[in-house]
């Protein structure tokens, strides 16, 4: 979910728009484990990548604007553009980096006896995985594996995971049946507590792979919607 919204050759243009706007509320995690304001590029020092917009800014504006007393939100940025579900799996670098990062979240309340609590984890990844057919055949397996480790781990075993469904695949394969094949493994994860948002008809950057910085900001209202139904509906049980 690190974002290439307005890049341009590799290069963010440095527009900001308004749902994507810093807000005191909204904090990051940085690369040293410190909660700072957040502000786009929100993935700046954590992925090596060029990064733009994403979907993160717009999603947590949208949820202050939802339920104006939320508290503060904490967004935990972990991603890492380009990489295959197979590089996520626990034990791996990226697997322990994402761990370190969800832990030293959850250290240093607010001060007035408030716990930081994790509420859910925003996925938007598999691009990679539709090169080959040996990957997009297994990456619902993966996917899966992936989830239930981080749970565990975590001991969080309810934690809601709002998944992006792909708008793209990687070059030629793009067209593929591999995009689908990684889609229907994404639209039919079979654990609870596992939602999805579908990415596909998002307007594209002319590189047909990654959304534009309107698409990043529909994509993070989308996910918003998304994370307070569920909340509502948890409210209700």
């Amino acid at each position: 979910m690190a974002g290439h919204g307005g890049l341009i050759n590799g290069t963010w243009d440095g527009v900001v728009s308004p749902e994507s706007r810093p807000n005191p509320n909204i904090l990051k995690l940085n690369p040293m484990l410190q909660w700072e304001e957040a502000e786009e590029p929100l993935h700046a020092g954590i992925d090596p990548g060029p990064n733009g917009i994403g979907p993160g800014m717009p999603f947590a504006n949208l949820l202050l604007q939802k339920i104006p007393n939320y508290g503060i939100i904490g967004l935990v940025p972990c991603a890492v553009s380009g990489t295959s579900i197979i590089l996520w799996q626990k034990g791996t670098i990226l697997y322990n980096q994402l761990m370190d990062r969800a832990m030293a979240a959850l250290q240093n309340g607010d001060g007035n006896g408030n716990e930081n609590v994790i509420e859910a984890l925003l996925w938007y990844q598999g691009e990679s995985d539709t090169t080959t057919l040996i990957d997009a055949k297994a990456y619902k397996a993966r996917l899966q594996q992936f989830i239930m480790d981080l749970r565990t781990d975590l001991n969080l075993p309810d934690l809601l995971v709002l998944q992006v469904a792909l708008a793209s695949g990687l070059g030629k394969i793009s067209k593929s049946q591999y995009v689908e094949r990684v889609r229907e493994a994404q639209l039919n994860i079979e654990l609870p507590n596992v939602k999805y948002v579908d990415a596909m008809g998002l307007p594209l950057q002319p590189d047909n792979i990654h959304l534009t910085t309107s698409a990043q900001v529909r994509l993070g209202n989308m996910l918003s919607h998304e994370f307070t139904a569920h909340q509502n509906s948890f409210a209700d049980v």
